[in-house]
């Protein structure tokens, strides 16, 4: 990733591809762990044995993405899993739940997403779902193996992989403005300078439906948020 996270939904939303993040609070086990790889989904249903058969069509530098229903009520992946799934050549595991075994995954050095711990591993064993190797549903998104996963300190994204070059040329120039435009902020020219925002500002009132975005892509200036 020479991108982050923040850099690819804006370059998203240039691009007209739709934002997939994963809910607010999954965040890294390790603190500064970053990644991406093709999506590898799976649907627990309370039984390991789930993990295990998805990691037989694994392929090295893909995410294991779990779905565990965002319970948080037991921890789905311990870990022996993290181990497995090192072992197997992953990039990285997003959990749509929780985890456990803290100070053991982070030794093992395999970053972890997760929307916390718990102690306790699951008192159940639900039906398996007919699409449990295929799909995730992670918060109120669909993942498949059509999809594209990149994770860093501000959460997780999801993207299709047809749209990644794309998105990613996208926040690559994003990137490199916003950091020009860092550069000159730091030299002493404030953004309101920078972005000619006294001049959108005059146009705003002539043009009440201008908007800023109108205003910064006829300038080439670039602040998403």
């Amino acid at each position: 990733m020479n991108v982050t996270t923040a850099h690819l939904t804006d370059g998203c939303v240039r691009t007209g591809v739709e934002v997939r993040c994963a809910p607010a609070g999954t965040v890294a086990i390790t603190p500064g762990s970053r990644f991406s790889g093709r999506a590898l989904p799976v649907r627990h249903s309370g039984s390991v044995d789930v993990f295990l058969e998805v990691l037989e069509r694994a392929q090295p530098g893909d995410v294991l993405v779990i779905d565990n229903e965002g319970r948080l009520d037991e921890a789905c992946v311990g870990d022996l899993m993290v181990l497995e799934a090192a072992g197997a050549g992953l990039a990285g595991i997003v959990i749509w739940g929780l985890h456990r075994d803290t100070a053991e995954i982070r030794e093992i050095g395999l970053p972890v997403f997760s929307l916390g711990s718990m102690p306790t591993g699951p008192l159940r064993v639900d039906p398996r779902a007919s699409d449990a190797l295929d799909a995730a549903t992670i918060g109120q998104w669909t993942i498949s193996r059509d999809d594209h996963v990149f994770a860093d300190d501000d959460g997780v994204i999801f993207v299709p992989s047809a749209a990644v070059d794309g998105v990613v040329a996208a926040a690559e120039a994003i990137r490199d403005t916003e950091y020009a435009q860092a550069d000159r902020s730091r030299a002493g020219q404030s953004l309101r300078a920078q972005l000619q925002f006294a001049r959108y500002l005059e146009r705003r009132a002539q043009e009440p439906s201008l908007t800023l975005r109108q205003h910064l892509a006829e300038i080439g200036g670039a602040i998403e948020v």
